[in-house]
């Protein structure tokens, strides 16, 4: 039997701001689909060059009070990043919580504004601890 990896699915309050963040992160929209009829607007992200790895925004235009407050039943979606401390820093300066900083130079998770929890990884080997990250503590959940 053989199985091939799709998408991700999440849904959204805001499909602008929810793209805003994902962009933050290195993601470009990769295609769109909107539907009149069941009115919801469908758009797959994914990082440069992985069109085949994309995560899939559902924005319900009527909204959407169906979504739970907390969105750790969903997991979480996982990226590898080139440059953890850069990464982290580069979502901080654009106003998002790093809800679990890298203190070990190797992992962070942050929330989308869904309350997706992303998880950041360090490409290949942890980088060595470094401040303000090492003594960072966490914020919130992830």
């Amino acid at each position: 039997m053989k199985l091939k990896y799709l998408h991700t699915m999440v849904r959204v309050l805001d499909l602008e701001k929810s793209m805003a963040f994902y962009r933050l992160l290195g993601l470009e929209e990769t295609r769109r689909y909107e539907n009149e009829g069941g009115r919801f607007t469908l758009v797959f992200m994914a990082p440069p060059g992985q069109p085949d790895c994309p995560v899939e925004l559902t924005w319900n235009w009527d909204g959407d009070t169906g979504l739970p407050s907390d969105s750790r039943h969903f997991g979480h979606l996982a990226y590898e990043v080139e440059n953890i401390y850069d990464m982290c820093k580069h979502l901080m300066d654009n106003g998002v919580t790093i809800n679990r900083p890298p203190r070990d130079g190797r992992m962070a998770f942050v929330r989308s504004p869904d309350n997706i929890s992303v998880e950041l990884l360090q490409m290949g080997s942890a980088l060595p601890p470094a401040e303000p990250w090492a003594s960072m503590e966490n914020t919130g959940h992830w």
